[in-house]
Formats: C-alpha cells, structure tokens, sequence
C-alpha cells in the first residue's frame, strides 16, 4: 500500500473588492483546499470567527474558486502568490419560489405594471382598463381600485417612504394616491403633451417627506414635480425625441435615456444638464443604476424584515447609511444603458462622459437591464429570448441564461442576488441560479405573454401580471 501523496501547497493572499490586502503576505495552503475551508480561513481574519459571512472568492480575472483551487483554475503558479478578491455575499438567504400561491382577476385589460411596496407589505399594478389597483398580499385580494386615468395606466412608482404611489398615463396625466386608503392625494399633474414612459422619486435620505417626483414622457420633456403643490419645480428639456427611462440617483442627479439615442446627466437641484453621454446607434430602452436596490429600499432593512424606523430623522439617517454602505461596495455611482442596437454601456458619469464598457452579444433589442442588489452583477433581458449575465464592475460578460422560447420582457433579482426571475412573451416565468449560472425553476401558469414581474425587497414573494389580465402571486 502506497502513502497518498500530499497534496502541494500555494501561496495565497486575499484582497477585498477596493483592492485593500488582508492579513499581510502570503498564506501556504493545500491546493485541494475547500471554498469552506477558504471562507473558515476568511472569516479568521477578517474577524468573524464568532458569527462567519458566507464569502464567494474569485481570482484576479474574474474566475470563480468553486469547489477547490486545483478544480477552478486551468493553470496554477506555484512560483508566484495568488491573489484572491474575496466578496461577502447577504447573510439572510432567499428560497426559490417554486408555486403559483394566488391567481387574482380583477383588472379589465392587460397588466402592464406592477411593483411591490419598499417594505414588501403593499402591491400596485396599472392596467390597460384606466385603473391603478392596490391588492391586499396577506389575503391575496383586491384592495382597492384607483380611478382617475382616462387612459391606459402605464407606470407606476411607489414613493420610498412606502405611503404614496403614483400613477401616470397615456393621456400625459399623473396620478398621487394614498398607498393605504387609495384615494387620490390632491389634483391631477397635468402637463406632459403625450404619454408618460417612466417615473422616478427623489430618494429618502435626500427627501425623508418624499415630496418631489420626476416625470419624462414622449414629447421630450422631464419634469420635477412638487406633489403637495400639485406644480411643476423644474423642466429638463434638451432630448430631441421621446425619453424612454429615467432615474434619480442617490447624490443628486437625475439620469435619462432618449429615443434619441442619448443618455444625459441632470442636476436636480437647478435643473442644469451635466452630461450627455453618446454611443448607442439606436434608441435607449432601458437604464439602471447600481444603487437601485438600495435606494429603492430606503429605509427598510430586509434582513430586519423590512420594519420602518419610528422617526422621520431616523428613516433619512438609515436610508443614508444604506445607500453610503451599497455605494462603498460598488465603488461609486454606475449607470447601465440598453438599447434598441442589441448592446449595452456602462457608464461612470460622475467622472467622465464616456462609457467604461460596450456590452455586446445580445442577438436582438435590449428591453431591460438590473443590477443585482449587491451591485456585483447586471442581469439584461432582451427579445433574443434569452437573460444575461455581466460583472457589474467592469461590464465584462459572464453567462447567457437560456431556456425561454419568447422574448424576455423583464428582470427581478433576489434580495440576496443569487437567484433571479424572467417574464416572457412565451407565457412562463423562469427562476434562475447564480451560482450555477441555469434554470431553476420553470413557472408556468399565465395564459399569454407576461409583460411585468418583481420580486418583493424582502425576497418571500414574486409577482407577475400580462396580456391574460391576472395578477398572480408566486411563492417558495
């Protein structure tokens, strides 16, 4: 009987995401070792042997350490250390949904929107038949129904403060409501020419009374709103044609993309345009910033299920420390655009208005683009029928997600970014895992296209709504 060979030995050092080194020089270890065993060695020094984070460890170029060193890399120098990026990922972990829990009619026509509440406790949709409603999730019924619209509810934003929503529609009208009681919350905005694409609030830790609202539309314009004057603050106009998306990003700039083909930076404060940044050969769909999630969740931690603090100074002081906390993950301010040209740019606008990246591989229109609420990664859905995936640093391309057989219409990610949620024209949603980069899970159930899905900020539930005018409820 022959001795089993020991394993050889490497050195290793750990470096975080902002390139600070832990625990000096190199460390020798087996390169057989465990990714459990590097997170055991991990979480040692970085000081939570007590209460160790899950941590994922990738080499300098973006490869994976899954299961063992010798397993992940194709070649290892042994002459030389190996750096490995290690990136705690959440500590509360979010279960699949795997069943249809409710299927609710009510609508008249085609859900075109629908959007959990900050918190997770309250759901809205709009509708092709002129209605907002608000649906009761624990019951799983009608709330209320928000009439006011004469025409199709196309969007709908809910204030960060979890209080408000606010509706617009193909008229050119916004609508306030009041989230508990539904009923319209002073006049009618009314000043856009055409229709309404897109609707973004001024984050909390900027506003913790959530009083102001940006509008952008098919005539070109984008305005800010006072929504207890019912007036307009400012008009930012500098697109020649139709603005398609926008957001208002956590220090003070408003970002939004144009049908012609331009994505320009605002500042929200005088209204003045900052930057216009060119490169898409085609009209803009769709914008993310990765700090979304963050300032979508203001002040509701989900791994403190979401409870809201009790003062109006103690909401802004969290929704602040949330937002510097995803911004220091992130390493600053990132915006993504998608285009009707099948390709993706990153931007950094904050520092130039040139794009980092060109994101190319889609084989037909971008229709949507998110970050995952981590920042780590961007997830585009396009009418290739297919999801992809990117680093959300640098924009580099990871994996396709394949499995749908009609365009992809929208994204949601997970609460903790490892599973991820598509809605297509084929009928069908799709749950798929980071980690193994597939399908999940396969949730059929609609009778027709799927035009809008969204996974609660908390992570216990999707919802999804389309041209079949059913509302349905997805659970673990």
């Amino acid at each position: 009987m022959t001795d089993q060979q020991p394993s050889p030995q490497i050195s290793v050092s750990f470096v975080s995401e902002d390139e600070n080194e832990l625990g000096g020089s190199g460390i020798l270890v087996p390169v057989d070792i465990s990714t459990n065993q590097l997170q055991i060695l991990c979480n040692e020094l970085l000081g939570n042997s007590e209460d160790p984070v899950p941590i994922s460890f990738f080499t300098a170029d973006g490869a994976e350490i899954v299961d063992t060193i010798r397993k992940s890399l194709e070649k290892i120098d042994f002459e030389t250390t190996l750096k490995l990026v290690y990136q705690p990922q959440a500590v509360f972990r979010v279960r699949p949904v795997t069943r249809c829990s409710a299927s609710i009619p009510g609508h008249g026509e085609p859900v075109i929107s629908a959007q959990f509440s900050p918190d997770g406790r309250g759901l809205a949709s709009g509708s092709g038949d002129q209605t907002m409603r608000i649906w009761d999730i624990e019951l799983e019924l009608p709330l209320h129904t928000c009439k006011a619209h004469k025409s199709w509810v196309l969007c709908i934003a809910w204030s960060p403060d979890a209080t408000k929503i606010a509706s617009a529609c193909k008229n050119g009208e916004v609508c306030i409501w009041n989230a508990k009681t539904g009923e319209q919350i002073g006049k009618t905005l009314k000043r856009h020419k055409q229709w309404i694409t897109s609707l973004a609030w001024q984050p909390m830790h900027k506003d913790p009374t959530c009083r102001l609202l940006a509008s952008c539309g098919k005539d070109g314009n984008i305005f800010i709103w006072d929504t207890v004057k019912g007036a307009v603050v400012r008009c930012l106009s500098g697109h020649t044609a139709s603005v398609t998306c926008l957001r208002w990003g956590g220090e003070g700039l408003i970002y939004s993309g144009s049908q012609d083909r331009t994505v320009k930076m605002w500042r929200a404060d005088d209204g003045v345009m900052c930057k216009n940044m060119t490169g898409h050969a085609h009209w803009i769909n769709t914008l993310a910033l990765n700090t979304d999630y963050a300032l979508r969740t203001s002040c509701f931690e989900p791994s403190k299920r979401c409870i809201k603090p009790d003062s109006v100074e103690e909401c802004q002081k969290v929704a602040q420390s949330r937002y510097d906390a995803a911004l220091k993950v992130a390493g600053g301010e990132r915006l993504v655009s998608g285009s009707d040209d099948f390709t993706l740019f990153m931007w950094n606008p904050k520092e130039t208005k040139h794009s980092i990246n060109r994101m190319t591989g889609h084989m037909q229109l971008v229709n949507q683009v998110v970050f995952s609420p981590d920042t780590r990664y961007i997830a585009s859905a396009s009418f290739d029928k297919s999801v992809k995936l990117w680093c959300g640093r640098t924009g580099k391309y990871m994996a396709s997600l394949r499995g749908h057989v009609g365009p992809v219409y929208q994204v949601a990610w997970s609460a903790d970014s490892r599973l991820l949620v598509s809605g297509s024209a084929d009928s069908t949603l799709k749950v798929f895992e980071l980690k193994t980069k597939s399908l999940y899970y396969d949730l059929p159930g609609h009778g027709d296209e799927v035009f809008t899905v969204d996974w609660s900020p908390e992570g216990t539930k999707v919802v999804s709504g389309g041209k079949d005018k059913v509302l349905k409820l997805w659970r673990q």
